[in-house]
């Protein structure tokens, strides 16, 4: 729809009008969007039409009655942590009469961008979103469209957040590490390694210069993935000496570091102790159940749903609010 208000020279809202309510259109404004219309093809989303027509008794000044909708936005809905944040969010946001949008940006700038332009055309209420590339600027372009917006996992001046404290995670991880008496620990994480994860190394390396040792050798992989996991586990044995001790960025590499450890021969924790970062559901059923970093991961997503519901509650008296949850140690056989 915004590609046939450009082509048409008129405002999204107009290219609305001539869909739904051709009357409050002039004939020459009429002619000029049909004529876009059908240059490029378009055809207009009609489950999303209906959703946007739904009445909304809760919006307050930041929207028009007929908003309910939440679009959630996450880097990756193929892993467990971003699913199971946004379904934090959607119970939050079912619990309170709206529904929520689940869109991912693949770690693409550009896609988020999509994503969010999507959101504006259909008159979402609000986002919240776990950002890539998204800027102040893009903040003030969504609020001035009406959208509360929140940030998952970051902070920032202009918008409210909810997130974890990975640095308390990293030192928790590697505190337990120390404990059970390794002394080379490696970290291993993914590129583009996304801030959280920076968090939680520097949290590690924290931790164990104050005890007394180095910081811990990185490996950077391709993905957070189980494959590049198994990558990351030649990688260790090809080390001299090898860690006693791997402390990953998520238990996705956790895992493909212990499968392919096991191949190997070596044993886990005998050998080398593994610890993983989010406690998915995966990480109790591992071939060697995973000692992990529990992520609050559902009361992340519903704390950042109950903050943009708040901003659309509170309208202009609203105060940009960041709310910082603690994660846990889950003690089980990798480590």
């Amino acid at each position: 729809m915004r590609e046939v208000a450009r082509r048409a020279g008129v405002s999204v809202g107009t290219v609305s009008n001539v869909l739904n309510r051709p009357d409050l259109v002039a004939e020459a404004t009429r002619d000029r969007v049909r004529a876009a219309i059908e240059e490029l093809g378009f055809v207009r989303n009609e489950s999303a039409r209906r959703l946007r027509q739904r009445p909304d008794r809760t919006a307050g000044e930041f929207g028009d009655e007929r908003r309910r909708a939440f679009g959630v936005v996450v880097e990756d809905l193929t892993n467990p942590y971003a699913t199971d944040v946004v379904r934090g969010a959607e119970q939050a946001l079912n619990a309170s009469g709206h529904d929520a949008l689940w869109l991912s940006s693949d770690h693409s700038s550009a896609k988020e961008r999509r994503s969010l332009e999507l959101l504006e055309d259909q008159r979402a209420a609000g986002v919240m979103i776990i950002p890539v590339g998204l800027e102040s600027g893009d903040i003030a372009r969504l609020r001035a469209a009406g959208l509360s917006v929140v940030l998952i996992d970051r902070d920032g001046p202009d918008a409210c957040s909810a997130q974890v404290d990975h640095v308390a995670g990293g030192e928790i991880a590697a505190a337990h590490l120390l404990g059970i008496g390794c002394e080379r620990v490696a970290f291993v994480t993914g590129a583009p390694e996304p801030r959280p994860c920076v968090e939680r190394r520097d949290g590690a390396a924290r931790t164990l210069v104050e005890a007394g040792f180095g910081k811990p050798k990185t490996l950077v992989q391709d993905a957070l993935s189980p494959a590049e996991g198994q990558v990351a586990a030649q990688r260790i044995m090809e080390m001299s000496p090898p860690p006693d001790g791997v402390f990953c960025a998520n238990d996705l590499l956790a895992i493909g570091v212990i499968n392919e450890l096991t191949r190997l021969g070596v044993s886990v924790p005998e050998d080398i102790a593994v610890i993983g970062y989010d406690d998915i559901e995966l990480a109790a059923s591992a071939a060697v159940p995973l000692t992990t970093v529990r992520q609050p991961r559902r009361e992340l997503g519903e704390e950042a749903a109950e903050l943009a519901m708040a901003e659309i509650r509170e309208g202009k008296a609203h105060q940009h609010r960041q709310v910082v949850l603690t994660p846990e140690l889950v003690v089980r056989e990798s480590a």
